[in-house]
């Protein structure tokens, strides 16, 4: 029973993956570089960087503030929940979150998420080699987050946030919102999501620059944020007292680049030790081959579980291959409270 069930939730995979690179066009080819705040599309938590940021409906964790606020009426508990990544370029990408059940039915949360550079020193066109002043790169943005469990079914979440974004002297400030939905079918363990993240209205940065000649600038040209409509759906083909397989497929529609699948896989020993895979594949491009479209192909990761009395912590780390760039390396702690 098990062989065919994974033999059966395979072909699916497959036939749902091919018919979407068929039906659907690579319609993002001429949307890149035209939207702002691009740190809000970092991924947080090593386990949705693990499972290819195939999030949105298997997010139960705390780390559904940032993939989709639906999820919080799945949190098992109060708990807080921080995340470190190394980005490129020496920049350090956070997170941090917390949620609080105010009912059996409505749970808060709260977020924070920056992404910082070291102090670097200005240069300009009359002194290359430096001018012994500083400056930092510096992005941040805080967001409150409610969720309710409508039915026993069906829940819905939202979260506003605030984001600034600064380098030296020019600042961005936006207000955004995001907006999920989760849906048990009832079908098995399959369950259907879908989000909207970072919707609001165009941003410009504010600030004044003066140039080499001693003129200034203080208007600039505005820019979309980065906006994304995501729908998954997730199921557990494999299930039973020792083992739990989770298997997730996301089809990403951004407003600045090309429509994009995203495949994860979770498998489960005995509720505390977890080994996930993922994988990113532009529409159009082939499913098994290179996508020469993508920044990030595929991800890897692992995780364990573990009840101290006083709390319930989990550790996962995932590392996240980038074609161009190298790798990039996550871990991220829960605890309840």
């Amino acid at each position: 029973m098990t062989r065919r069930r994974l033999t059966i939730a395979g072909l699916l995979f497959t036939v749902l993956t091919t018919s979407l690179a068929q039906l659907l066009p690579n319609l993002g080819g001429q949307r890149a570089g035209i939207s702002s705040l691009q740190f809000l599309k970092i991924g947080v938590g090593a386990r949705g960087a693990a499972l290819g940021e195939a999030m949105v409906a298997v997010a139960d964790d705390p780390s559904c503030l940032y993939w989709n606020p639906a999820g919080l009426p799945l949190a098992r508990s109060n708990a807080i929940f921080v995340s470190h990544c190394g980005w490129f370029a020496g920049l350090k990408h956070e997170f941090a979150g917390a949620v609080y059940r105010v009912s059996a039915d409505d749970i808060l949360g709260v977020s924070l998420t920056s992404l910082a550079s070291d102090d670097m020193e200005r240069t300009t066109e009359t002194n290359p080699s430096g001018t012994g002043t500083y400056f930092r790169y510096s992005d941040l943005a805080i967001g409150v987050s409610y969720g309710r469990q409508m039915t026993s079914q069906f829940s819905f979440g939202t979260t506003v946030r605030y984001v600034e974004e600064n380098l030296d002297v020019v600042k961005i400030r936006a207000i955004l919102f995001d907006l999920g939905t989760y849906y048990s079918m009832g079908i098995g363990s399959l369950r259907f999501a879908a989000v909207v993240t970072n919707f609001g209205s165009d941003v410009a940065p504010a600030g004044d620059m003066t140039l080499i000649d001693g003129s200034q600038i203080d208007s600039y040209q505005s820019f979309s944020p980065p906006t994304l409509f995501k729908i998954g759906v997730a199921f557990e083909p494999l299930q039973d007292e020792n083992h739990k397989l989770t298997s997730s497929v996301q089809l990403n529609h951004p407003n600045d680049n090309a429509e994009n699948l995203r495949l994860g896989f979770e498998y489960s020993w005995r509720g505390w030790l977890f080994a996930r895979a993922g994988v990113k594949r532009t529409i159009g491009e082939s499913l098994f081959g290179s996508d020469r479209k993508s920044a990030d192909d595929y991800s890897l990761g692992f995780g364990v579980f573990s009840s101290l009395g006083f709390t319930d912590a989990s550790v996962d780390y995932s590392f996240t291959h980038f074609i161009e760039l190298g790798g990039v390396h996550r871990i991220s702690l829960a605890f309840t409270y």
